[in-house]
C-alpha cells in the first residue's frame, strides 16, 4: 500500500508539472515556472518516498526524500504565489532569495551525519536520525511557506468573491475566462490542499509515519491539482480585460 500511494503522489505531481510547464512554454509567465520547478521537486520526493518503501530505507533514499518532500517543494511553490501577487520585480528578488536558501539547504542535508539507526521497513522521523540543521530548515521551509501560500490564496479569493458580487461574473461570460467567483473557489482549494500537505506530521503521529506522509502527500497534492484545473480555461489577463466596476481594481487570482 505504501509503495501504490507513493506510486500515485509520483503520477499526480508528474501529470501537474506538464501541465503547469506547459503553460509557462506558452506563456513565458514566471510563476508557472516556478510552479512547474516545485511540481518536479514533489515528483521527485514522491520517488524517493517510493523507492524507500519498495526497496527500503537508506541514508540516501531518506535524505532524498527529506530534502525534496520537506524542505524545498513548497518554498517553490509560494514562490508562484510570490510572483504572482507581487510582480516581476519583487519576484526576481524573491527567486534569487529561495534560490540561495535552497542551494543552502541541500548542502545542509548532503553533508549531515546520521545521528541513528535507519530502520529499512520503516520511514525514519527527521528528529531520529539528523541533527537541528537538516529539522529547522524542513520547519521552516514548510511552514513559513505554508502561510504564504495559505494567506495569498485566501488574500485573492476574498478579491474575487467582492469582484464577483460587484458583477464581474456576468461580464465574464463569452471572454473565455474563468469567472471571479470559479478563481476564488480555486483559490481556497488550493488553500484546502497546502492545509493537507502540512498536515503530514498531524498524521504521522495518528497512523504509522510511512502512511502519514504517503496519505497526506498523495491528497494534498490531488486537491491543489484540482484547483488547478479549474482555472485551465481561461488566464489571468482575460479576467483582467473583463470591465469591472471603477472603484475596483483587477484582482491578481492566486491560481490564475
Amino acid at each position: 500500500m505504501h509503495a501504490a500511494l507513493a506510486a500515485a503522489a509520483t503520477l499526480v505531481s508528474l501529470a501537474f508539472a506538464l501541465s503547469t510547464g506547459e503553460r509557462w512554454l506558452r506563456s513565458r509567465k514566471r510563476h508557472e515556472a516556478a510552479w512547474t520547478i516545485s511540481l518536479i521537486m514533489f515528483a521527485l520526493g514522491s520517488i524517493s518516498l517510493w523507492w524507500g518503501a519498495s526497496v527500503g530505507w537508506g541514508e540516501w533514499s531518506f535524505k532524498s526524500f527529506y530534502l525534496f518532500g520537506a524542505i524545498l517543494n513548497v518554498p517553490f511553490l509560494a514562490l508562484g504565489t510570490i510572483e504572482l501577487l507581487t510582480g516581476p520585480k519583487h519576484g526576481k528578488r524573491w527567486m534569487a532569495i529561495i534560490s540561495m536558501l535552497g542551494a543552502f539547504c541541500t548542502g545542509i542535508v548532503v553533508a549531515a551525519p546520521l545521528t541513528g539507526v535507519i530502520n529499512s521497513d520503516l520511514l525514519p522521523q527527521g528528529k531520529e536520525v539528523f541533527g537541528p540543521g537538516p529539522r529547522i530548515a524542513a520547519a521552516v521551509g514548510s511552514g513559513v511557506a505554508a502561510l504564504v501560500i495559505i494567506g495569498g490564496a485566501v488574500w485573492s479569493a476574498w478579491r474575487l468573491f467582492r469582484v464577483w458580487r460587484a458583477g464581474a461574473d456576468t461580464r465574464a461570460r463569452g471572454t473565455g475566462a474563468p469567472s471571479p467567483r470559479r478563481l476564488a473557489i480555486a483559490n481556497l482549494i488550493i488553500a484546502a490542499g497546502t492545509l493537507i500537505l502540512s498536515a503530514g506530521g498531524i498524521l504521522n503521529s495518528v497512523v504509522n509515519e510511512m502512511d502519514g506522509f504517503a496519505i497526506s502527500l498523495v491528497a494534498g497534492i490531488s486537491v491543489i491539482f484540482v484547483g488547478f484545473l479549474l482555472t485551465s480555461s481561461g488566464t489571468s489577463a482575460q479576467l483582467r480585460s473583463v470591465a469591472e466596476p471603477d472603484a475596483w481594481r483587477a484582482p491578481n487570482a492566486d491560481v490564475a
